[in-house]
């Protein structure tokens, strides 16, 4: 080889070289810039956010924010307004909206504690209220899709019925589930379920309400059902063109927040080992609240189960941090709504960012 073939063997060498360097910093770059490009589209950003301010805000100002103990308390106090948005979540998705949500807990909550205290087997009074939960949410489910009531006005009626049936049925007084009004041997698993804690540090309503969301997580992200409910909420029309039965799917996602919300009853009342007509009071606000939090929209077929449990969260450590810092009772109520507002919008800012 002449030293001019050398030469130019050389810098043709040495141009392959920069040319496979700088096409590893552009892949690079690319790459760099579809990594932000997939967070940024990530629906929950916008919440995730405010629920680390939030955190970040109140581990600053209370000393005892951050302890273990209290985030674990926190987990605890969420555990029923997440199994039942989980269920508010479906719902929305779908269409509709359950206002009955809070009055269908109390009164599965007051069957199983009747049940209870007149030698019926715990195990039998447990199904029983479950039973409630779904007849009341099939029933608002039927009546919005077949009797084509609204549903705000269905769910509204439903929640005076199940309320005023509770308060008739207990007459108004408080049934205590303790180990002198309740005849079953097995009481003392029944309270287990609300009072224990794995391994004595993780409350068992933590435990369920961990079980619960990846239950809803697999029903609403992994099978068909979870995506015909997206499919009616977001155009009904369309749907049922395709085939979809928009009456099934509705009255099935009612159903589900039904039996969730008799669920939430039956570890409430394991949790006081007492329960009243009353109890569920004002409820469903905390978790519409929590749901719309959690970017779901009013208008349906947009929502996420992960998106309502960090609404959830948001909720609980909110509640939890003001507490610590000493915040008025009157004061938590309307910081909380200043929140709720100012999640909403960095979601909806995010996800015009996405767009």
């Amino acid at each position: 080889m002449t030293d001019n073939e050398k030469a130019s063997a050389d810098n043709s060498e040495i141009e392959n070289k920069e040319n496979g360097s700088g096409s590893a910093v552009i892949s690079g770059a690319s790459g760099g810039k579809k990594l932000m490009s997939g967070i940024i589209k990530i629906r929950e950003i916008g919440v995730l956010m405010a629920l680390i301010i939030l955190f970040l805000a109140f581990s600053f100002t209370s000393p005892y924010f951050f302890g273990l103990k209290n985030l674990l308390n926190v987990l605890r106090q969420v555990s029923l307004l997440g199994i039942m948005s989980m269920g508010m979540t479906m719902v929305i998705v779908s269409g509709e909206i359950d206002l009955s949500v809070g009055a269908v807990y109390g009164f599965s909550s007051t069957i199983a504690g009747i049940l209870m205290t007149n030698d019926v087997p715990i195990w039998v009074s447990m199904i029983a209220a479950l039973i409630c939960g779904i007849a009341f949410g099939t029933l608002n489910g039927v009546l919005v899709t077949y009797v084509r009531i609204p549903a705000l006005i269905v769910t509204l009626g439903m929640m005076n019925i199940a309320r005023g049936a509770a308060l008739i049925i207990s007459k108004a007084q408080v049934i205590s589930t303790s180990y002198r009004t309740v005849s079953d041997p097995h009481i003392d698993f029944f309270l287990f379920l609300g009072q224990g804690k794995l391994g004595n540090i993780i409350p068992m309503m933590a435990i369920f309400l961990l079980v619960t969301a990846i239950a809803a997580y697999v029903l609403f992200n992994k099978t068909i059902l979870g995506y015909h409910m997206r499919g009616v909420g977001g155009n009904a029309a369309a749907a049922r063109a395709s085939g979809i039965n928009v009456k099934m799917i509705k009255i099935t996602a009612f159903a589900i927040t039904g039996f969730l919300c008799a669920l939430a009853g039956i570890l409430n009342l394991s949790f006081l080992a007492n329960v009243q007509g009353t109890i569920g009071y004002g409820l469903e606000l905390d978790v519409i609240a929590a749901v719309i939090i959690g970017g779901t929209t009013l208008a349906g077929g947009e929502g996420t189960i992960l998106g309502t449990i960090i609404g959830v969260l948001i909720m609980g450590v909110l509640r939890n941090g003001l507490i610590l810092v000493g915040v008025s009772p009157f004061w938590q109520v309307l910081v909380i709504g200043v929140v709720i507002i100012g999640a909403v919008a960095i979601d909806m800012w995010t996800k015009k960012q996405a767009g």
